[in-house]
């Protein structure tokens, strides 16, 4: 018994590693993304809807290939999915790399979409190797992973990203290549071969986890709160950097800078507040303070008068991490246990619809802001717009979460 034990914490400590190192690599090409394609682009107003457009390709394919991705690793073993995923980001980020114009950069998109989709595969794992009664835990953990990632990964990126646009993406194919040679020699295989399923088409369709979402009046418009949620939270992957150089000049370091307070910001609020803060305020009146919060941040972003507001508005929107949490556990609640899975892997999929739709439309909304001659010259507007969703949200979730209290 002891030693199983020993054994588990091994596993964790492997997966953990593995999330962290992906997470890092992917952050680190946030801050130069952006730039590198208005530099190919050759002006912010088209940067704007190309970035959009690259955003949204990366969503479409996490879309498409996470529940595919998800039934191979119950097929084949979690193991060989991860490998083989941290080969294709660490190949794909040598691409971008050395990637001579727009189309392959956006080629490097499609392909870490796919690759990146193995972040499903990462939970399974942990679900593997721990009791049902430490999953909640575990899954704290891999939070803590993620958001410590986000951490490092701009930080880092933004750094290397003043000595050349090209460094970071050569520094995240080598963290990519870390993973998989540690994965190779180090990492066990968590899933037992007598406990694999056969491949279905069927189980790995992505429109069919959604029809769960139809079953229960409450649960469907918890669901399209958290698509607004992730509506509204894509103008960060959209707009942010490119709008953070344009209107207050930051350099690659001082986004890169920003970007890592804003994910220890978050950290703290998931990590800290989330459990006191539900505790007196109930789940209800604590995801509408993360909502409102979220609003109040992005509303102040697009109407910062200079740089200093611009960082301060990150504080009020830390309490958006309030939001997604508890919005999670009262949908639990709607749902059977047997359908937690499916409900998780819906869930997903709204965030990859938001995903798509989100930048392409944020994107547009930028580029004819800053266009030369525009109209409406006004760059903060898509922050603006975000808010007003995100408020939106906030008195939907409002009525439908009393509704689905009183239903449980």
């Amino acid at each position: 018994m002891q030693q199983l034990a020993t054994t588990s914490r091994s596993a964790i400590g492997f997966i953990l590693v593995v999330a962290i190192l992906d997470i890092v690599a992917m952050g680190i090409v946030i801050p130069v993304l952006p730039p590198l394609i208005e530099e190919f682009a050759g002006s912010t107003a088209d940067a704007g809807w190309i970035n959009g457009v690259f955003v949204a390709l990366w969503a479409l394919m996490q879309f498409v290939a996470s529940p595919v991705i998800g039934s191979l690793s119950d097929r084949y073993g979690r193991r060989p999915v991860i490998l083989l995923s941290a080969a294709g980001l660490a190949a794909d980020y040598v691409l971008m790399a050395l990637a001579p114009d727009l189309w392959w950069l956006a080629v490097g998109r499609i392909v870490a979409g796919i690759t990146s989709s193995s972040f499903t595969t990462v939970y399974a794992y942990m679900a593997d190797v721990t009791p049902p009664e430490g999953r909640a835990k575990a899954y704290g953990l891999i939070g803590a992973a993620f958001g410590g990632g986000f951490v490092l990964g701009p930080l880092i990126g933004g750094v290397l990203g003043e000595i050349s646009p090209r460094a970071p993406f050569w520094f995240a194919a080598a963290l990519s290549s870390v993973v998989f040679v540690y994965g190779l020699f180090v990492m066990p295989e968590s899933l037992a071969p007598e406990k694999r399923m056969a491949f279905s088409w069927r189980r790995a369709n992505p429109f069919g986890a959604l029809m769960l979402l139809k079953s229960h009046r409450e649960l469907s418009g918890l669901a399209t709160v958290n698509f607004l949620l992730h509506f509204s939270h894509h103008v960060f992957s959209a707009v942010w950097v490119l709008y953070a150089g344009h209107q207050f000049s930051l350099t690659t370091a001082q986004v890169g800078m920003l970007l890592a307070g804003a994910g220890g910001l978050d950290m703290v609020v998931q990590g800290l507040f989330v459990g006191p803060v539900t505790k007196r305020l109930g789940e209800r009146a604590t995801m509408i303070v993360g909502l409102l919060g979220g609003a109040a941040g992005l509303a102040s972003m697009g109407l910062a008068p200079d740089a200093l507001w611009f960082a301060l508005a990150l504080l009020p929107n830390a309490l958006w991490g309030l939001a997604m949490p508890t919005l999670q556990s009262l949908m639990t609640r709607l749902v059977s246990e047997s359908e937690q899975g499916q409900l998780q892997g819906a869930n997903m999929s709204v965030a990859s619809i938001a995903g798509v739709a989100s930048p392409l439309f944020f994107g547009w909304v930028y580029s004819v802001t800053v266009a030369a001659g525009a109209e409406a010259p006004y760059p903060g507007a898509s922050f603006v717009i975000a808010a007003a969703i995100l408020a939106l949200g906030a008195c939907l979730g409002w009525a439908v979460a009393r509704r689905a209290m009183r239903a449980v």
